[in-house]
């Protein structure tokens, strides 16, 4: 069976000179589909992300993105390969407009950015309405969806989000996990990171569940949200 389009495949490795926070852990998202990284804090869930977009030292194991190996790439090698990513915090320009920071999005960009941007403001309407107002005096919502829209701005084929909805209203994360279905639908794939683990699998394709930075369960969102042990232990019942 062929990899799935990116995948950190059996990864071990930590920050710097540190113990190994991922031990053998492995996660893969196709083309188009969402992934879904959950589990109890301090799971090493944000650490996976990390480490399949090079800011923690994969020890053992290996990244591939569509069949190339880009373990020793830099972060930034691997966005100019595909790859959009959206930290959990300090994730845009406070003192920019919405606009600069979309435009601050597409810096590896040597072509017309204009179209992107469109297909952005119709995506996340209300950015349009807000282009020229700081971002900073946003709400947390409408922050994240500047956050993504920046992302989508370098064209990736592959967006990591991690916690998108942290700190966000119930509807706001509805919301904003629509707006993702939306983002997938266009052929992106996208591997997140989430807290909200119920709601998460509920739009998930591929469902991660780590513990103590290992693979527990693997599964399609649906087949983990009807197992009695993944509800039991990891959604409440």
């Amino acid at each position: 069976m062929s990899d799935p389009f990116l995948i950190g495949r059996e990864m071990t490795g930590g920050y710097g000179k540190g113990p190994d926070i991922l031990h053998d852990c492995t996660i893969g998202v196709e083309k188009g589909e969402i992934a879904v990284i959950v589990g109890p804090n301090g799971a090493g869930k944000s650490t996976a992300m990390k480490a399949v977009f090079g800011m923690l030292d994969v020890r053992s194991g290996a990244v591939m993105l569509d069949g190339e190996d880009i373990t020793a790439l830099t972060p930034q090698a691997r966005v100019r390969k595909g790859m959009g990513f959206v930290p959990q915090t300090s994730n845009i320009f406070t003192s920019m407009t919405v606009e600069e920071n979309l435009e601050m999005g597409a810096f590896i960009r040597t072509d017309e950015i204009k179209h992107t941007m469109e297909q952005v403001y119709e995506l996340f309407p209300i950015l349009r309405d807000k282009r020229n107002q700081a971002a900073g005096e946003l709400s947390g919502g409408q922050r994240q969806q500047v956050a993504v829209g920046r992302a989508l701005m370098t064209q990736p084929t592959v967006l990591m989000l991690d916690e998108p909805t942290a700190g966000v209203s119930p509807i706001v994360m509805d919301e904003l996990f629509d707006r993702i279905i939306e983002v997938a639908r266009t052929g992106i794939s996208i591997l997140m990171v989430e807290q909200n683990a119920r709601q998460a699998l509920e739009i998930a394709d591929k469902g991660y569940v780590l513990v103590q930075g290992r693979n527990a369960f693997t599964d399609t969102g649906q087949a983990l949200l009807n197992d009695p042990e993944v509800r039991k232990s990891f959604l409440g019942g």
